[in-house]
């Protein structure tokens, strides 16, 4: 029941305060709606993801990355999430991209502004966790950096054969559906 009023709540803060919605986006155009370029051709890394919202801003021609926020917890300042969007933004549109914003949809004070990370410690950031996922997959093996923390634990309980695949996305992902 908590979550119906937390979604209902993001919806009457939407209606109240449409925000960047309202004004123009620009939708990057790409096979089975999900950006995508080579991280690095030499090691076959292809980053892909889709990004909430890029907001057009006229004024300099550029676009601000939009993340819509729907969880309780605030993003933390180490996450990937802003320097995976930063390069697919650079990468797969042809705007500059000028800044960036969280939206926690639940609570009723608009955009949160971030920095921009640095292009170049994104892209090694990012490439370095990339090599890590890439390897762990030639070799099968799985292992959370942090020990089983939260995001990590439904993959390795589908690892352990716990999960039932039950069908494949339309961005051919594979889909699970995990016991209690």
């Amino acid at each position: 029941m908590i979550y119906r009023q937390r979604a209902n709540q993001m919806l009457i803060n939407l209606q109240e305060d449409p925000g960047p919605v309202e004004r123009p986006a620009i939708k990057i155009k790409s096979d089975m709606n999900l950006p995508k370029y080579f991280l690095s051709q030499e090691d076959n890394i292809i980053l892909c993801g889709k990004i909430d919202w890029l907001e057009y801003r006229e004024k300099d021609d550029s676009v601000r990355i939009i993340d819509f926020k729907t969880g309780k917890n605030e993003e933390p300042e180490d996450s990937l999430q802003l320097p995976i969007y930063l390069l697919l933004a650079t990468n797969t549109q042809s705007k500059k991209v000028s800044g960036a914003s969280y939206w926690y949809l639940d609570r009723d004070e608009g955009l949160t502004d971030k920095k921009l990370p640095d292009m170049e410690k994104s892209f090694e950031k990012v490439y370095t966790v990339a090599r890590r996922i890439k390897l762990a997959r030639q070799i099968n093996h799985f292992k959370c950096p942090q020990g089983g923390c939260y995001s990590c634990r439904p993959y390795e309980r589908i690892i352990k054969g716990e999960g039932e695949k039950v069908a494949v996305s339309d961005t051919r992902q594979d889909v699970y559906i995990l016991p209690d």
